[in-house]
């Protein structure tokens, strides 16, 4: 299959799946916040939590935000190592407890009072010519993980327990996807509809990497975008320079609306009887039929009835 031939389909997906399609989803958290450095430091940590549940990481993404108050920047700034831990004090989700949570807040901090926004920090890795963001990322997480937090190092010591921040901060040099991070960045850079917020104006929305999750993954492959078995650095990369082709200048535009199909169980990936005749995608989709989802003789006329009148749910 050429990948032109799907840009139809996915050019109405995402014209399908707008701003008023956006719950439950982690960018709700960013858009609680009007000013820009505010919904910044919003937009990294909701992103950084990003995995899971969706409605578990909007609770999460609160339940981390809530004492730092209406202005998160501004109080972050304000915090020594002692205040942010004991704003951390009892924050679970899923294996990241208040630890993690105080040093990545930490972290953050840091980089703001040394460099002004997380952008400039951004920018500083950027390379001449790179293809995509890749060297711009890795030199970020390093930056971010070479800050010294002593006082926080021996309080978790003394805890006795296991950090696990690098978790929140990944490298494209480790092989992962940086799903969570390269979502931080879409949201960031891209300029085009009402989802994301084109705040960052040094950042060439054509050098970004997909946020490839399990659901962009799986669709990636039914829609031959990838074959690689796993989702890792190499098929983000490998997606997004087939959606490329679709969009030299935004590339990953398609992403929200592809991972809305998988967040809001409109693609049920091996489920029996999923409704892919109703399916926006389902002429160019190639999932792998079983016995039980095995084209029948009806499906034709279903599909192209489907393809008229009122948007699908």
């Amino acid at each position: 299959m050429e990948v032109e031939r799907i840009k139809p389909d996915l050019d109405r997906l995402v014209r399908e799946f707008d701003l008023s399609r956006i719950s439950p989803d982690p960018v709700e958290i960013p858009h609680e916040y009007a000013d820009p450095g505010d919904r910044e430091l919003a937009a990294f940590v909701a992103a950084a939590l990003a995995y899971g549940n969706v409605r578990q990481i909007l609770r999460s993404a609160r339940r981390a935000l809530a004492p730092l108050g209406p202005s998160p920047r501004r109080r972050l700034l304000q915090m020594s190592d002692r205040e942010i831990l004991a704003s951390c004090e009892g924050f679970v989700h899923r294996f990241n407890g208040p630890f993690d949570l105080a040093r990545l807040l930490a972290m953050l901090r840091r980089a703001l009072e040394r460099h002004g926004s997380l952008e400039s920090l951004f920018v500083q890795g950027s390379r001449p010519n790179a293809p995509h963001v890749g060297p711009a990322l890795e030199a970020f997480v390093t930056h971010l993980g070479s800050v010294r937090l002593s006082w926080l190092d021996k309080a978790q010591a003394q805890s006795a327990n296991v950090s696990r921040v690098g978790f929140l901060l990944p490298r494209p040099s480790s092989g992962s996807a940086c799903k969570r991070l390269n979502l931080f960045l879409r949201w960031m850079v891209r300029r085009e509809g009402a989802v994301d917020f084109g705040m960052w104006r040094r950042v060439d929305p054509s050098l970004l990497i997909v946020p490839l999750d399990t659901h962009v993954w799986r669709i990636s492959r039914y829609l031959g975008l990838t074959k690689r078995a796993s989702a890792d650095w190499k098929a983000a990369v490998e997606i997004t320079e087939a959606l490329r082709r679709l969009d030299p200048r935004d590339p990953v535009r398609y992403d929200f609306a592809i991972s809305r199909l998988g967040i809001l169980g409109y693609c049920r990936g091996s489920a029996p009887d999923p409704p892919c005749a109703s399916c926006i995608l389902c002429d160019t989709c190639r999932r792998p039929a079983s016995p039980r989802t095995a084209p029948r003789a009806s499906d034709s006329r279903s599909r192209r009835s489907s393809r008229k009148g009122e948007p699908r749910k």
